[in-house]
């Protein structure tokens, strides 16, 4: 019984850490006034948890703010110096590793372009670990909390990676990995943790109900809905690039015809203009492309032609899902969004059901260059959030 009870009491004193941690390290600095109201604890127990945050180095003051008709409040922050997290981002182009503080602001990146010869995994592996030595070079290895690896494919509970657009099918990457990294290991589908990164820090921050949409040369989504008072956020993968828009189209790499990524992956937008570019690698091709349509007849219909079939792609996701948002992210959103956004959501105007457009809001994501390295990132944080910020065992 005294077991039990003692349980209980690291139980409850762990959801009242991770409760009030995760408030002000989502919602930004607030007072114990706010977190009180916020959380439905007492004002006793909201004093005693942030004198332990503050205690143990998580929390400091942040300035005051006036009150009405009392005295000014305090305000309290997450102090993004208590730590640092490494992202890193396997993609199909390129490998990048960002070193971020604790509140998720980069401090380092180091990127390595991939060659359509250099996808196998010890030489990924490789990589990953020589840009983990590089960005986290020059901080103390002890306030290191964790580093977390995004991958465009599936995770499987052993370890095993199955990723179609790498040609990666059953890869131990979790234990290739976990051997040389010291520090705490996550690894997971990078949709889903772009999504819990545009939810936490993007252009889904005010949306209760989100799809981020990854273009690069494969087409992922991940569904991400705030889960709880202080938002954080829980976010699902779905095989969207496999949805066909085509009846008897293009040949996808997943052996079906008439994907959307056939359609709007980078290879795909590449290979219908057909033409020469001089550019050698894929992102900087589609770069190349991008300009060409400022005067090339053929190149601007491919642009026009992409935006009309990622129209009806988010179209159907809007007719599907209802979300309030849709983001559209990766590097290739990156290229093309601001040359087609306007067509995208006229696309989606004329394809999904008014009242439903009506209600969904279509942008591009906000996290710049490093966003897949930054989702990477949120897994270490999302555990230090569940925990409180300390092992109760």
């Amino acid at each position: 019984m005294l077991r039990s009870t003692q349980q209980t009491t690291r139980d409850l004193r762990r959801h009242n850490r991770s409760a009030l941690l995760s408030r002000l390290y989502l919602d930004g600095p607030g007072s114990r006034l706010e977190l009180m109201q916020a959380s439905g604890l007492s004002s006793a127990t909201v004093s005693n948890v942030i004198s332990d945050l503050i205690s143990d180095g998580m929390v400091a003051e942040a300035g005051s703010v006036d009150s009405d008709g009392g005295r000014p409040r305090t305000l309290l922050r997450v102090r993004s110096e208590y730590g640092s997290v490494v992202g890193v981002d396997i993609g199909e182009t390129h490998v990048q590793v960002g070193l971020f503080d604790c509140t998720l602001n980069t401090l380092d990146t180091a990127t390595y372009p991939l060659g359509d010869a250099e996808l196998d995994p010890d030489r990924v592996v490789r990589l990953v670990l020589r840009g983990i030595t590089s960005v986290t070079a020059s901080i103390d290895p002890a306030s290191l909390l964790g580093v977390g690896v995004g991958v465009p494919g599936a995770v499987m509970p052993d370890g095993l990676v199955h990723a179609p657009t790498l040609n990666w099918s059953g890869v131990p990457l979790v234990s290739m990995l976990r051997s040389s990294v010291a520090a705490p290991l996550y690894v997971d589908n990078c949709a889903r943790t772009l999504g819990q990164a545009e939810m936490w820090r993007g252009a889904g921050r005010d949306a209760s109900r989100a799809v981020i949409a990854l273009l690069g040369v494969g087409v992922g989504a991940a569904v991400a809905t705030g889960a709880d008072s202080y938002r954080s956020a829980t976010s699902t993968t779905a095989e969207w690039g496999h949805t066909v828009v085509q009846v008897g189209g293009a040949a996808c790499r997943c052996g079906s015809h008439g994907c959307l990524e056939a359609y709007v992956g980078a290879e795909a937008i590449l290979g219908r203009y057909g033409k020469p570019l001089s550019a050698s690698d894929t992102e900087s091709r589609l770069v190349e492309l991008v300009r060409l349509a400022e005067t090339d007849s053929d190149a601007r219909q491919v642009v026009a032609d992409t935006a009309e079939y990622l129209g009806i792609g988010v179209s159907n996701l809007v007719n599907m899902l209802n979300p309030d948002k849709v983001v559209l992210s990766g590097w290739v959103a990156a290229v093309l969004g601001s040359s087609m956004l306007t067509a995208v959501r006229d696309a989606v105007k004329r394809h999904a059901l008014p009242y439903l457009f009506a209600q969904t809001e279509i942008e591009l994501g906000r996290l710049g260059n490093e966003e897949v390295a930054l989702g990477a990132a949120t897994l270490p944080v999302l555990r230090l959030l569940a925990s409180g910020g300390r092992s109760f065992a």
